[in-house]
């Protein structure tokens, strides 16, 4: 009997409104257990984020980015299938705030897990707070059947724009490797898909061959989307006092991957991005509108037209109400 120390399918994850945490933040993921789980299942989870510490160790130096810890009703050891004994904390709901992701084993029998109450109150208090469950099998039957599931389908981590409930259920296959192809998304998105690709060969190299077709699959919503769809929501709230920090939570990437990805997909960084649509949205209303200097400035983003007229000058060398003055004539000869 061996030992291991501590240290979905759209339908088997749950995505919180809440967006993955920005870069320089430890990342606190839980795997929760019970007697009979399938480690074949789960087991790789914990060696994905210890070989990504390994990454982020060379990449920064800001301490561990993944604390990975098992929990279980009682705590101590827990025999999976394969007779090897894992060693967890007690799921204790007066001392846990909920995680980055929480991911849930399948096997065995879940019959004690739904009937304890002391397990039932743990993810009745972590699953709010959590940013992502993710389970298989029986354990995306156990967020169904306590009605765990996060209220927001909004965030852009796993789930598409189309009606989680009209997802299609996933063969076993996928449904297996949920977990898996959940924690090297959440890798790419912190370290990049190189990242991804460097575990994935570690992983292939000692004994996880399946995990080559995963590497497609883990990045399902591509850098590319992410920015995208991030300058979307710039361009579309630039109204509002929003900041370049706001779009990387839109995005679900971190800042460094973030930052780097818009300039190479959009030719500008985020900022100058934003700087432009709020000129774009500033100058119709003043061609167009009666408003006063300062009402444009602040239905703008600009906060108050003192800053407008900073940003004016520095672009055009113009004033706002020389720049209407000058749109308004151009209007007039035109017409």
């Amino acid at each position: 009997m061996g030992d291991i120390g501590a240290g979905g399918a759209e339908r088997g994850n749950a995505v919180s409104g809440t967006g993955w945490p920005r870069s320089g933040t430890t990342r606190r993921i839980g795997v929760l257990l019970y007697k009979g789980f399938s480690l074949l299942s789960i087991g790789v989870v914990p060696e994905i984020f210890h070989l990504a510490n390994e990454i982020a160790e060379r990449q920064r130096d800001d301490g561990l980015l993944y604390d990975v810890k098992f929990y279980s009703t009682q705590g101590g050891d827990v025999e999976c299938s394969s007779s090897v004994n894992v060693w967890t904390q007690e799921c204790d709901a007066t001392k846990n705030l909920g995680f980055d992701a929480l991911f849930i084993a399948d096997g065995g029998d879940l019959t004690e897990v739904t009937r304890d109450e002391r397990v039932r109150q743990w993810l009745r208090v972590v699953v709010p707070s959590t940013k992502i469950v993710s389970g298989i099998g029986k354990a995306a039957a156990l967020i169904d059947t306590m009605q765990l599931r996060p209220d927001s389908y909004r965030s852009s981590l796993l789930q598409s724009n189309t009606d989680p409930s009209q997802a299609k259920a996933p063969s076993n296959r996928a449904n297996r490797y949920e977990p898996t192809k959940t924690a090297l998304m959440l890798v790419g998105w912190d370290l990049g898909q190189e990242a991804v690709k460097d575990i994935s060969r570690k992983l292939s190299a000692n004994g996880f061959a399946t995990l080559t077709p995963l590497i497609a699959d883990a990045r399902a919503d591509t850098a590319i989307e992410k920015v995208r769809a991030s300058a979307r929501w710039l361009k579309e709230n630039c109204d509002r006092p929003i900041s370049v920090s706001d779009a990387v939570n839109v995005s679900a990437m971190s800042e460094r991957n973030f930052l780097r990805c818009f300039k190479q997909e959009m030719g500008v960084t985020p900022s100058e991005y934003l700087l432009q649509a709020r000129l774009d949205l500033t100058s119709r209303m003043l061609a167009e509108t009666d408003l006063s200097i300062d009402k444009i400035a602040k239905r703008c983003g600009w906060t108050n037209g003192d800053r407008l007229a900073k940003i004016f000058r520095r672009r055009f060398s113009l004033t706002p109400s020389e720049f209407r003055q000058r749109e308004r004539g151009t209007g007039q000869q035109k017409a």
